[in-house]
């Protein structure tokens, strides 16, 4: 089995690596000093207190390891669009695509059934070039639990978890969802088979959209974000606004909101994903955990006072850490008759 993990930092090197070990034919596409460390000294994998050197082909140009029978992509959500032109070289007539990123998916309402059905969400596919470059009948939705980090260039430190859950758009139980399913379970991990990974997406995705921006405008932690009573109480304003949405288009939350909250702040001194970018001047993950929302709650016409506030404080605080923030000419305003 030809599997390329495209976007090999610390969870898709997490994920090759263990696949590597448990015998599938393993490629990665990675940059920069940890794509030279791989290629000099192989995939360092800590895990379970131990460290393990795989070796797998490691490259920046995709044309270079040919058609595949998954390409995990395992990119920061915002950052696939830019490089989809580069794909195609992946793509074989029988390649499935595994969307292992967080937020909501390119495909998201590729056989939904409901009235968006076939709709492309332009603020994670501008343009649709994801649906049509790798197409929505490729994709396979998988669901990040686990952490993982980049210790130093080369080296992977499993954090913690080892569940994937993984599904077909169309809810279905196909071969290729199964024989996933088995890889994943060789390389001893879970990947349990949803028959609507979408509600997956949406749990997760529901405290990212609230917790991840707040931490980075914030610098706080989860277990004071979610302790604290203004931002505790911000971020379910928040996720119920995104639950009004998720209602419209056929979301089932299996635990409430309270619970939601709770779960978040029981991993403790946690410092989410977007913090860390934040702290590093990196651009964070906002259009694939908020913006998307905001624009599904424009089609299905549900208000979201409280996201698009802090939607309006975090893209400002991106655009400041990216050096883009421009000062712009102050609105003019009538005088009443």
């Amino acid at each position: 089995m030809k599997i390329c993990v495209y976007g090999a930092g610390a969870i898709g090197g997490y994920m090759g690596a263990q696949l590597a070990r448990a015998g599938a034919d393993v490629s990665f596409v990675a940059r920069g000093p940890h794509l030279a460390a791989m290629q000099a000294n192989g995939v360092r994998l800590q895990i379970d207190g131990e460290e393990h050197t795989v070796k797998v082909r490691c490259t920046n140009n995709p044309a270079e390891l040919g058609p595949q029978d998954y390409v995990i992509i395992a990119l920061k959500a915002h950052s696939v669009p830019a490089v989809v032109d580069l794909m195609p070289p992946l793509l074989g007539p029988d390649t499935s695509v595994v969307t292992a990123v967080n937020g909501l998916p390119y495909w998201y309402f590729y056989k939904h059934g409901g009235d968006l059905a076939g709709t492309t969400l332009q603020s994670v596919d501008p343009g649709g070039k994801q649906w049509n470059v790798l197409g929505p009948e490729r994709a396979i939705g998988c669901v990040l639990l686990p952490a993982a980090e980049i210790a130093e260039p080369g080296v992977i430190r499993h954090v913690y978890g080892k569940k994937f859950p993984i599904g077909e758009p169309s809810g279905e139980i196909t071969p290729r969802l199964q024989a996933f399913h088995d890889i994943m379970a060789a390389a001893d991990m879970e990947a349990p088979m949803r028959n609507n990974i979408r509600d997956e997406i949406w749990l997760k995705l529901w405290g990212n959209l609230c917790f991840n921006p707040i931490s980075a405008l914030t610098h706080a932690t989860l277990d004071v974000l979610t302790s604290d009573p203004g931002t505790r109480a911000l971020s379910k304003a928040m996720m119920l606004e995104a639950k009004a949405i998720g209602d419209k288009i056929g979301v089932n939350f299996r635990v409430d909101v309270e619970k939601r909250i709770n779960g978040a702040g029981a991993v403790g001194a946690h410092k989410t994903s977007m913090l860390m970018d934040c702290e590093a001047g990196r651009p964070m993950e906002i259009d694939p955990l908020m913006t998307v929302v905001q624009e599904i709650g424009r089609l299905v016409h549900v208000d979201t006072p409280m996201l698009d506030a802090v939607l309006a404080l975090i893209k400002l605080r991106d655009a400041v850490n990216q050096g883009t923030a421009e000062p712009r000419a102050p609105v003019e305003t009538q005088k009443a008759a």
